[in-house]
């Protein structure tokens, strides 16, 4: 949704690639946290899982800036969030807490790295929190809308031993996946979200991490918001219909639809035709300040605790 190659749909980079916007989007625009010489920070992206990806790990940032400089030097954190959810889908995130690079390189050869991760039954509306280093897969049966930082960088331990059309096997990065692959302690894992009724709307904060901080929204009455101004908000629309107005102008929104609001906007509103839910994404920059924002809501920091990433 917020790939190279999307396009914007109106405003004033109607027809334009992300791409081709992003280094030319002024501060009103992106804000004062983000660069625009470097790429769009947040990949937004749906996910129909029927079958099964490979079991892979993501770098972090700094692993990737030695190693990975042509692919862009930036590692991957994400988070999934659960839209739908057949009954008994779920996905595997994280090593069990014995396993050691001993066991996982054996598990490898024998054909059971999967039973090394944790298994993570899914409902809708779950999210759960992947950290760079930590070893998953996800399972069949679930539509998922994946919030990441902007990397294809992904290291495959194994896949199933399957083969495409021609016969071949796509390639493993097994030592790369040793070398960034977190054992012991794992820090992600199911979300516990912290869930606030504000005004017309009930705010569920999932996560917030340097790379992103994520909420859902639930109202079926007129929202009036602010956006900050020291960064953009990606707003995902999951369901219902209805406006999105500031000053004197308006938009329709929908589902399936991802909205860029400028840092510089201001105060808006969003004005329901039906029942709707959405994500707020954006990057937080100082995490204290997030912290702040959730005090303010009454949220206690044994709560807030849970869902705050450092």
């Amino acid at each position: 949704m917020t790939g190279d190659e999307s396009r914007f749909v109106n405003g004033p980079f109607a027809g334009r690639k992300l791409a081709e916007a992003w280094p030319q989007m002024s501060v009103d625009w992106r804000g004062t946290l983000a660069q625009r010489e470097s790429m769009f920070p947040l990949l937004v992206k749906f996910l129909f899982a029927e079958d099964k990806p490979s079991v892979q790990v993501h770098p972090d940032d700094a692993y990737a800036a030695k190693h990975e400089a042509a692919a862009g030097g930036r590692g991957k954190t994400e988070m999934w969030y659960i839209h739908r959810a057949r009954p008994g889908a779920g996905v595997q995130a994280g090593l069990k807490p014995d396993v050691t690079p001993e066991k996982f390189k054996r598990a490898i050869v024998d054909g059971t790295a999967e039973a090394c991760l944790e298994h993570i039954p899914l409902h809708e509306g779950d999210a759960v929190f992947v950290p760079a280093g930590t070893a998953h897969t996800i399972g069949a049966g679930l539509v998922i809308c994946e919030i990441q930082e902007t990397s294809d960088l992904t290291y495959r331990v194994y896949d199933y031993n399957r083969r495409d059309a021609k016969g071949n096997m796509r390639p493993l990065h097994i030592q790369k996946a040793l070398d960034v692959m977190r054992f012991g302690r794992q820090s992600g894992g199911k979300l516990d979200p912290v869930q606030v009724k504000s005004g017309n709307v009930t705010k569920t904060y999932f996560v917030a991490c340097r790379y992103f901080a994520t909420e859902r929204w639930d109202f079926t009455e007129r929202v009036a918001t602010t956006v900050c101004s020291h960064h953009f908000d990606l707003v995902v629309f999951l369901e219902g219909n209805g406006s999105i107005r500031w000053g004197s102008d308006s938009a329709e929104y929908g589902p399936a639809q991802v909205w860029m609001i400028p840092a510089a906007l201001g105060a808006y509103q969003m004005v329901p035709d039906a029942r709707t839910s959405l994500l707020r994404t954006f990057v937080p920059g100082d995490l204290s300040q997030y912290v702040r924002r959730l005090e303010d809501q009454g949220v206690s920091k044994a709560d807030w605790s849970r869902i705050i990433f450092r």
